[in-house]
């Protein structure tokens, strides 16, 4: 038994997901290796919605995942995410998911590498 956050967790693997679980979440912190301007992370995920994104890294945010920059010097706004330390320890394992994943699709006659 794990417990975070004055939540228990029957396994590592409950508490991982705890972090990375959701549609988006993991691809969302794969675009995030390198710093990304909001408008740069909504252009390459554009098949998810403004406010699904929004949502998930304001969660990614609380998690301390990921840290969010407001650069307000001169217009327009500029918004940065990057990972934290801590965010970055999850890079192994999100390219172990990103590898699985393009090995499934090129074995699976069925799907197409587009």
């Amino acid at each position: 038994m794990y417990c975070i956050d004055n939540k228990e967790f029957p396994c590592s693997t409950s508490l991982t997901m705890k972090y990375i679980g959701g549609k988006w979440k993991a691809v969302i912190l794969i675009h995030l290796i390198e710093k990304k301007r909001y408008h740069e992370l909504r252009k390459e995920l554009s098949m998810v919605t403004e406010r699904t994104i929004s949502l998930q890294l304001k969660e990614l945010e609380a998690d301390g995942l990921v840290i969010r920059t407001v650069h307000t010097a001169k217009p327009p706004l500029k918004v940065e995410y990057e990972l934290t330390d801590f965010g970055r320890t999850l890079i192994p394992l999100l390219t172990a998911i990103a590898n699985w994943g393009e090995d499934t699709a090129r074995n699976n006659n069925q799907n197409q590498i587009l």
